[in-house]
């Protein structure tokens, strides 16, 4: 769940850089991708070295 939960802040992360730095449409497609992956993988991570709750 937590590489879900990456991927989304990652692709709002990604959206908001684009957006601050002036890209068009295809930067901001771009970034939020590059972003959503790097934010998928590290919540994928995280879910391996965060134990789980209970």
């Amino acid at each position: 769940m937590l590489n879900f939960i990456g991927a989304a802040v990652g692709i709002a992360l990604g959206l908001w850089v684009a957006r601050k730095r002036g890209g068009n449409r295809l930067d901001l497609a771009h970034y939020a991708t590059i972003f959503g992956i790097v934010g998928f993988i590290l919540g994928a991570f995280a879910m391996l070295v965060i134990p789980a709750p209970g």
